[in-house]
């Protein structure tokens, strides 16, 4: 039981790593407009590779006549598919030994359960999201899927290689304040997903204004009707630019919310004698985040920043849920 528990150990923080790679290459993937570079799943254009010779990619083509193929955005996309499904494997191997071990661990046996149903629906929505050709409400929904399990891989990682204690902050509001940043981040991720994936982060590209104007003319009817194809609104008519520009504006006063928010609780954390080095972290993690985010607006979003604005929001995740199981007793 005991080797089933360092094992435990060793697996939580290797997939907690490779959950960072994922995210990340899920965006660059996404951002690259690498989606749908496989119009098929789990394999590509028939194989479970790229085709590589020239009588596969005429077969390939023969296949989808309707898809054209693209080299390097089917390699993007099978890469982000292959890494995905190792971590799907790290985390049924974690499932198996977690129960194996559960008496031994710092988290319940059901924790890595849960993250293993989490992954299931995530390949399902990996799949949606190439069938349904790219729906925003199913691409934000993976995107929040991918947080979630890095989420929960951080949360089981750091209770087996952390130090926590209930006693490192001593208010009980600023303990409710911690617990409820969980919501306060994710809700803004879902925004930036919901920008990202309708391709409303250029609909105004001024900064503090947006199109000259504090409050611009925005459609938020169809801005935010989930179920609906990509590029079109509730009528089926094309997405106009009042509804993008509603989507983005309103990530903008949600990235003002949280500057606001984790401002304020990483400067309470930094007043606190065990608090003060996440506290900063946290201050850092959060001015570069909306750093990255102006700069994308101003430079017409450059790759690099792009996805470098993808992986400022896990690594906030990361602290958030660090920070969380830090005030969090160990189960007796």
């Amino acid at each position: 039981m005991g080797s089933a528990a360092a094992w435990f150990r060793h697996v939580a923080l290797v997939g907690t790593l490779l959950a960072v790679c994922v995210v990340s290459l899920g965006a660059y993937v996404r951002l690259s407009d690498a989606g749908l570079g496989c119009p098929d799943w789990p394999g590509c254009f028939g194989t479970m590779t790229v085709p590589e010779s020239e009588a596969a990619i005429k077969q390939a083509q023969m296949a989808f006549p309707d898809s054209d193929f693209d080299h390097g955005k089917a390699w993007k996309e099978m890469l982000h598919r292959y890494l995905a499904g190792s971590l799907g494997i790290l985390i049924l191997v974690l499932t198996v030994l977690g129960w194996r071990a559960s008496k031994l661990l710092q988290v319940s046996a059901w924790t890595p359960t849960m993250l293993l149903v989490l992954v299931t629906f995530q390949a399902m929505l990996g799949m949606w999201t190439v069938t349904m050709l790219l729906k925003p409400a199913v691409v934000t929904a993976h995107l929040l899927g991918g947080m979630a399990t890095l989420a929960l891989l951080t949360w089981i990682t750091h209770r087996h290689w952390g130090v926590v204690s209930r006693r490192f902050v001593s208010s009980g509001g600023l303990r409710l304040w911690i617990r409820a940043g969980v919501v306060v981040l994710f809700a803004q991720i879902l925004l930036g997903g919901w920008t990202s994936t309708n391709y409303a982060a250029l609909a105004c590209t001024d900064f503090p204004t947006c199109h000259g104007f504090w409050l611009p003319e925005m459609d938020f009817s169809n801005a935010f009707h989930w179920i609906r194809e990509l590029g079109e609104s509730i009528d089926g008519t094309p997405l106009e630019l009042p509804a993008l520009t509603a989507i983005q504006w309103t990530h903008r006063i949600g990235a003002l919310v949280v500057l606001i928010y984790f401002g304020l609780l990483a400067w309470c954390l930094m007043r606190q004698e065990h608090m003060r080095k996440i506290g900063l972290l946290m201050l850092l993690l959060l001015f570069v985040q909306i750093g990255l985010g102006i700069a994308n607006l101003l430079l017409h979003l450059p790759l690099v920043l792009a996805v470098a604005h993808n992986l400022g929001a896990a690594l906030l995740v990361m602290t958030v849920m660090v920070l969380n199981s830090k005030i969090t007793e160990l189960p007796k």
